[in-house]
């Protein structure tokens, strides 16, 4: 699982401080000479560059993004390329949104709810893809797993021991501080609602009070706190702050809970062959909050230029569905068979926007990314978002031990990108890692689609790996002929060499992308295409 707090999880911790608390003629490449002179963005983005940052080109709008747009106008124009299909293997994607109803892979050898295995891939009427989580939900995480199996002599049991006594404390603090937040939000907001005589009160009337009474000067402390954390109302705040309070929680009550009984689909996940075809055959999200799968998907394939939400990487996609990730950490098994599921009906890239750092069937996964390679099948992986360095820390899945040798060539490891170009370009939460982490692209706040036709924006390096399998799909597209491992190589050999030092980690140490990453660059899809051009046609 992947999962990262929303911002308000940071102002809950950071609120303590105030309450005690085909080659292309005429195509020329990004010249590498305007990179890293390119000016600073000093004015805020616009609404629209908000939303479609990540397709915007660094030179021309001193936007780290990945020259999409630039991509269609100069080089795709209205070639439409072969047809591309990514499996998403991720929670449930609603395959009902209006922005990705009609780019859905479809299997066109079953037919559709007679309960029958017509094409006898062991899935009954799998149509669009499949649940390997069947009706389940809640999970604890894979460290939970461990301790409650009892077993001491497990590996990295003492491990696992340790990180549960730290997190779980952590969580407990946590939750203390966001219920003093509601509290003081709550009572400011009815302080300030009672002396204006209205719920709607506006930021310039909060700053505008001057008072020697306690409470007032106390609720209109309280509203500056709020304002200077970006948050435009205190009513507003109430909904973050409950917001936060419910995710920790759910972090305390679900992921954390040794006694949590969650898996609902009657095999043993430690066993890969035990009850072939468990789950169904709905991908969907079992609840409206399980938007992950919908997120990525339509930052990979959104319809495009359909007038409505915004437009997906990628314009000649089909998406299967394949939901392997609950509320909490995804077994190893479902990992496994989803990628061999994946890999044999047909999918050409796999995005996998999801990790843990306990793995005990990696071996599994490792032996499915291999089966993968050997289908041809693009494994696109997103970093994580601890702060990490995962050629120390441990991060699955992983084509290799630890640093070891790799057993395939076609997993493509991703950090993320924020919108503000310089020091602070790689995202606070990304992972890195000289070894294990091969490009950068965009991640932090990417607006996509969500459950039931609505739209937001969400941030992590879940988002900057369907960003780069939009990209991958593209050269798919276009240039079919190339292999997985080629277009691995091509994504990384053509993105942009930044030189510019940037902050990462937790300690905010100051390095190159060179020294964080394999490649030392970010995805670029403009010139993605004219290398893949060029290596398609042999030069």
């Amino acid at each position: 699982m992947i999962k990262l707090f929303k911002p308000f999880l940071y102002t809950l911790i950071l609120s303590t401080v105030l309450f005690g608390c085909g080659a292309t003629a005429g195509v020329l490449s990004t010249p590498l000479e305007n990179i890293d002179t390119s000016p600073l963005k000093e004015a805020s983005l616009t609404e629209n560059e908000k939303q479609s940052w990540a397709h915007l080109d660094l030179v021309k709008d001193t936007i780290p993004g990945m020259s999409v747009n630039k991509a269609y106008s100069d080089i795709i124009k209205n070639k439409k390329g072969k047809t591309v299909i990514v499996a998403v293997i991720d929670g449930g994607t609603d395959i009902d949104h209006e922005d990705l109803d009609d780019v859905l892979w479809t299997n066109k050898n079953e037919i559709p709810n007679n309960g029958k295995d017509d094409d006898n891939n062991g899935y009954v009427d799998d149509i669009h893809g499949w649940n390997f989580v069947g009706d389940g939900y809640d999970e604890q995480l894979e460290y939970v797993r461990i301790l409650a199996a009892g077993d001491k002599t497990a590996p990295r049991y003492a491990e696992a021991e340790a990180l549960y006594n730290t997190e779980y404390q952590k969580y407990l603090g946590y939750k203390t501080n966001s219920e003093q937040n509601l509290q003081y939000v709550t009572m400011a907001d009815e302080i300030l609602t009672k002396h204006f005589g209205k719920t709607d009160y506006t930021k310039a009337e909060v700053l505008a009070i001057k008072t020697e009474n306690e409470q007032l000067g106390q609720a209109v402390q309280i509203a500056q706190f709020v304002y200077a954390n970006d948050l435009e109302s205190v009513a507003k705040a109430k909904e973050v702050f409950k917001e936060g309070l419910e995710q920790v929680n759910d972090r305390l009550n679900v992921n954390l809970n040794k006694d949590l009984k969650g898996r609902k689909t009657g095999d043993d996940p430690n066993d890969l062959n035990d009850k072939p075809g468990y789950g169904n055959n709905n991908p969907r999200p079992s609840i409206k909050d399980e938007s992950h799968g919908t997120h990525v998907s339509g930052i990979i394939a959104a319809e495009r230029n359909n007038n409505k939400g915004m437009n997906g990487v990628a314009n000649n996609v089909q998406i299967m569905a394949i939901r392997s990730t609950p509320n909490g950490d995804e077994y190893d098994k479902d990992v496994a068979l989803a990628i061999r599921y994946a890999a044999d009906n047909g999918a050409q890239i796999i995005n996998a926007s999801f990790g843990k750092s306990f793995s005990p069937h990696s071996d599994w996964v490792r032996d499915a990314l291999k089966y993968a390679a050997d289908k041809d099948v693009l494994f696109v992986h997103a970093a994580g978002n601890d702060s990490e360095n995962i050629d120390v820390a441990h991060n699955y899945p992983n084509d290799a031990v630890g640093t070891g040798p790799e057993v395939s060539n076609n997993v493509i490891t991703v950090g993320s990108l924020t919108y503000k170009y310089g020091a602070t370009m790689v995202s606070d939460f990304s992972n890195f890692g000289k070894v294990n982490v091969d490009v950068f692209a965009p991640g932090s706040e990417i607006y996509s689609a969500m459950p039931e036709n609505e739209y937001e924006f969400q941030g992590g390096t879940s988002m900057a790996a369907p960003n780069v399998a939009g990209v991958a799909a593209l050269i798919r597209s276009q240039y079919p002929s190339l292999t997985a491992a080629q277009v691995k190589q091509i994504l990384m050999d053509s993105g942009l060499p930044i030189k510019a030092k940037v902050t990462i980690g937790s300690d905010k140490q100051v390095k190159s992308l060179s020294e964080i990453s394999k490649s030392g660059r970010i995805v670029n899809a403009y010139n993605a295409l004219i290398l893949a051009s060029q290596v398609a046609n042999g030069k």
